[in-house]
């Protein structure tokens, strides 16, 4: 029986043998092929969905994806690439926690504003999905800024405003980042 390594073929006198040795390992490798591009696929769609959903990390399982089908393509991609787009999506994923809380304390929003809009998203995403992720931000934060200053209706409104605007930039961002992602995903698989 003749070595076979790395899918060579290297015949010898019982032959046979090692065709059926070569036969199995390159089925093998071509359901792993496959499993891979099924989860990279399958990354690339919850990163999406994540995108707007704040229980799933959207655009780092988006990366993945991306990371999936560049290692299992059959073309060279450029490390710059793959650094820069795992930059961005580091960039990304901070951006999504700081910046609805900056937003809102730059619009004269309390801290009690900040926690009500992270309370509201949450409570919105597990009672009322996917519109509750969109009102409970605003009524989150309308509610917290309404118990830092309960007489002024008008400064809670205006913060509850900003907290739904930076929760739609952000999400708008990341789905745009997502929906990049998922075309160099499919653009390496395909």
């Amino acid at each position: 029986m003749s070595l076979s390594l790395f899918f060579i073929f290297v015949p010898d006198a019982d032959w046979s043998k090692d065709l059926v040795i070569f036969s199995n390992r390159t089925k093998h490798r071509f359901v792993m092929e496959y499993l891979f591009i099924v989860l990279a696929i399958l990354c690339g769609l919850l990163g999406i969905a994540g995108s707007v959903l704040p229980v799933l990390p959207g655009v780092p399982l988006s990366y993945i994806g991306y990371l999936i089908a560049v290692f299992t393509s059959k073309d060279s991609y450029s490390l710059t690439e793959i650094i820069v787009l795992g930059v961005i999506t580091v960039i990304l994923s901070i951006m999504d926690y700081i910046l609805p809380v900056w937003v809102t304390k730059r619009f004269g929003g309390s801290k009690e504003a900040s926690w009500g809009t992270v309370i509201g998203l949450l409570v919105g995403a597990i009672w009322f999905p996917p519109f509750g992720l969109i009102l409970g931000a605003f009524i989150g934060a309308f509610a917290g800024e309404l118990i830092h200053d309960h007489r002024n209706s008008q400064k809670a409104f205006k913060v509850a405003l900003s907290s739904f605007v930076s929760f739609l930039l952000t999400t708008g961002i990341k789905l745009i980042f997502c929906a990049i992602l998922m075309f160099y995903l499919l653009k390496a698989l395909f």
